[in-house]
């Protein structure tokens, strides 16, 4: 593969992503501002993305994905948050939760469960992050005991993205109290209506308002054996592999974030009209939007670069996503500051999109593994 050919989509992905553009512009971004007003799930978002497709991006076509490979997903992600990132976010869940399954599941349990979420009838949720276990897995208290023919779960997860929409919740719990914590993990596929599950209230969050955020309970809850995520004791390597390629996703929302702000501070400074001249010919906003303009793209390259590696399963894939997912969303949360900035008093109240998008921008630093995480990733491979 050459240079040049290395992050190309094909001719045929390019017009799916262009007929995911004009959806976004024609659908999406109208009904951003109400759903970040609300609070609300969009659940005519979820339809329209089904209808067309969206939700099989993630998936090979055996499983009725579109098999489109993980560019072209980043691609789309990239698109829809340029409009909604709440939107983007349905995306980029069903891509991480299904992950786990795509990496270690039975062939039973993929052909049961992945083509209901490749067509947009199932919703994923994935459950690693406690109350008190967030960037550290070591301190997860959620333990599965065995019973015959299956396991019983106990415990609560924390900061769920997907809670009381998801229709799977891939969970993962201590089998094993008495070994190392990176072998006594499991990971289950659990069902929404499993009794004993539940989600208790959700969390009232700074952005992303259109994505529910809750705390999944465990009292009980029967998990047959068929439904265990790959091997009995490796749910921790299970849950860092698919880490390594989920974090592209959150790199592409930030990017789009990055992108839609930058977009329309440009636009906004073609017409704001200052001196007797638009302020786009101001020196001072002239460096600002080149800065934002270029750190977005630097940012597109790093992601496009880990997206084909992920293609390729290159061993240097978790460094690289560590990498992508760093920096699209330092830039996503510098560039949204300084679109807020360019628009002055307007970019400070919810008329206008841009304080909306560094609400956004916000979380893409902290969720997947916070930045300061992904640092300490980064370094490890440099030691």
């Amino acid at each position: 593969m050459t240079a040049e050919a290395q992050y190309a989509l094909t001719q045929d992905q390019l017009d799916f992503l262009e007929v995911i553009r004009q959806m976004v512009v024609e659908k999406v971004t109208p009904r951003a501002h109400d759903i970040d007003e609300s609070g609300e799930f969009p659940q005519d978002i979820r339809e329209l993305f089904a209808e067309h497709d969206l939700f099989g991006l993630p998936f090979e076509e055996r499983h009725g994905g579109t098999g489109t490979g993980e560019l072209m997903l980043c691609a789309a992600i990239e698109e829809i948050a340029k409009g909604c990132a709440s939107s983007s976010l349905m995306v980029a869940a069903q891509d991480l939760s299904s992950l786990p399954m795509k990496l270690a599941a039975s062939d039973e349990l993929k052909d049961r469960i992945l083509p209901r979420m490749a067509s947009g009838e199932w919703l994923g949720a994935f459950c690693l992050s406690e109350p008190d276990a967030g960037s550290d897995p070591g301190a997860m208290r959620t333990r599965a005991t065995k019973v015959d023919g299956g396991w019983k779960l106990n415990g609560a997860k924390n900061w769920i993205t997907n809670s009381g929409v998801a229709d799977v919740y891939v969970t993962f719990a201590v089998t094993d109290p008495d070994v190392k914590f990176s072998r006594g993990i499991t990971c289950f596929a659990v069902m929404a209506d499993s009794e004993g599950f539940r989600i208790d209230a959700l969390e009232k969050k700074m952005g992303m308002k259109g994505s529910p955020t809750g705390q999944p309970v465990y009292e009980d809850v029967f998990v047959p054996d068929e439904n265990v995520i790959g091997e009995v004791g490796k749910g921790f390597q299970v849950a860092m592999r698919t880490l390594d390629r989920s974090r592209l996703g959150i790199g592409a929302q930030a990017l789009g974030i990055a992108q839609g702000a930058t977009d329309y501070a440009a636009d906004y400074a073609k017409e704001r009209v200052a001196f007797g001249k638009p302020i786009n010919q101001l020196q001072g906003i002239q460096f600002k939007l080149a800065d934002m303009e270029t750190k977005t793209a630097a940012a597109r390259e790093l992601l496009y670069k880990a997206a084909s590696m992920a293609e390729t399963n290159d061993p240097k894939l978790g460094k690289y996503s560590a990498m992508a997912k760093l920096f699209a969303s330092d830039v996503a949360m510098e560039v949204t500051t300084e679109a807020v900035q360019v628009l002055g008093g307007y970019g400070y109240v919810r008329e206008y999109p841009v304080e909306r998008m560094m609400r956004d921008a916000k979380l893409t630093q902290i969720y997947e593994g916070t930045n300061e995480i992904q640092r300490v990733v980064i370094a490890r491979t440099l030691a």
